[in-house]
């Protein structure tokens, strides 16, 4: 695993051992990255589920501002740590060492909206039913904000459609998903 573009391209990204966390793989990275190109210079990104940080990382490195990365395994964190210095991007980085709606309950707080929001949940818990929501009506967002889902391709999307945002795009690859949704 590896950026792929920017400042920091081509540097080899630490993982976590053990199957806690499912690093994107570089394909799909890139895809979803080209899809954002236009939106992530100067972007406040939050980064949920972090994993190793593959994906705030590549967001910092083609030009965010800032990224607040959310993980709550240890071993996890202390890769997004090592892989944010290597990448000597630690300085536009925060990293919240604890579970996601605890995060997010913290950030509210700070009434400072994010331009991108990404998650990475475990498959098949259904997190995107309880934070998506919650994300939507919360300070967090404003007009603009990008939320990008991922989960298992076999996942049942078809409840989204009853948030208050409308999905606006579904990008489908072998085993996963990105589900788009613009305010």
């Amino acid at each position: 695993m590896r950026v792929i573009a920017g400042s920091a391209r081509r540097l080899s990204l630490k993982c976590p051992q053990g199957n806690h966390t499912r690093p994107t793989t570089d394909r799909i990275k890139e895809t979803l990255f080209n899809m954002l190109q236009g939106d992530i210079p100067d972007a406040r990104f939050l980064d949920l589920f972090s994993g190793s940080g593959g994906i705030g990382i590549e967001a910092l490195s083609r030009g965010a501002k800032q990224c607040v990365f959310v993980e709550n395994e240890r071993e996890a964190v202390a890769c997004i740590k090592a892989n944010l210095k290597a990448a000597r991007l630690s300085d536009r980085a925060q990293v919240m060492a604890m579970d996601v709606m605890q995060a997010l309950r913290r950030l509210c707080s700070l009434q400072e909206p994010f331009d991108i929001i990404f998650m990475d949940p475990p498959y098949h818990k259904e997190f995107e039913a309880k934070i998506i929501p919650y994300l939507l009506a919360s300070p967090l967002v404003q007009e603009g904000t990008l939320i990008i889902a991922e989960a298992a391709k076999d996942t049942d999307i078809s409840y989204m459609e009853s948030f208050s945002c409308p999905i606006e795009r579904v990008k489908d690859y072998k085993t996963n998903r990105h589900i788009f949704f613009r305010l």
